[in-house]
């Protein structure tokens, strides 16, 4: 798999899915990630397909240029035909990308709190999961990357690298990130489930994005 697939998988599963439009005809967007999306429509798409995806966050609206991935129909029923679609975002429009990083950040922030808050003494919180808002004033003087490994004693290995992808067992952030936030994200490593810990790693890509273009 091509690095920029690796990328595109990294969605985030929503447990509502979010009313949008794909090429201005209702669509429902299932799982959501920075490089891409997945939906439900009515419609036949076909592969390489250029389209717009468009939703609103917190009143603000976000669009992405992009095209089909993939696509198959789930479900005829008469005339109306039913797919899933995944979409690679290709462009970003206006504030879009920003907003999205703020949705996701808020999105994943809060399922972990959930999920762990209070476990063996530790409570996530959000604020200490939305690294790509804190660590602005190193953002200006810091470049690079941070890569932390859980080696299988329970010890953290760490150090720069200049590869953006996640690690299966551990995680990748920009070089600015502050080393309380970092120890913060690795107490809550050490503690989630897998699911959560496909979480972490998206959060820690939202970081990676603000230093490494897509």
């Amino acid at each position: 798999m091509h690095v920029n697939d690796r990328r595109f998988f990294q969605r985030l599963r929503l447990a509502r899915p979010i009313l949008g439009t794909f090429n201005q005809q209702n669509a429902l967007i299932l799982d959501l990630g920075i490089s891409g999306a997945f939906i439900e429509h009515y419609g036949i798409a076909t592969g390489g397909l250029n389209c717009r995806l468009q939703f609103l966050w917190k009143g603000e609206p976000i669009e992405f240029a992009g095209n089909v991935a993939r696509t198959f129909i789930v479900r005829v029923a008469g005339n109306d035909v039913l797919s899933h679609t995944g979409i690679r975002f290709t462009e970003a429009v206006g504030e879009s990308d920003s907003r999205l990083h703020d949705l996701m950040a808020v999105f994943v922030g809060s399922i972990l709190a959930a999920q762990k808050a209070n476990k063996d003494g530790l409570r996530l919180d959000e604020d200490h999961l939305t690294l790509m808002d804190v660590g602005g004033a190193l953002r200006k003087r810091v470049r690079g990357l941070k890569r932390y490994r859980m080696l299988p004693d329970g010890t953290w290995t760490h150090g720069t690298t200049s590869d953006p992808n996640q690690l299966a067992d551990g995680f990748t952030v920009a070089a600015y990130e502050y080393e309380e936030d970092l120890e913060i994200l690795c107490r809550a490593y050490e503690v989630a489930d897998e699911e959560g810990q496909r979480l972490i790693r998206l959060i820690a890509e939202l970081s990676v994005r603000t230093v490494v273009p897509s």
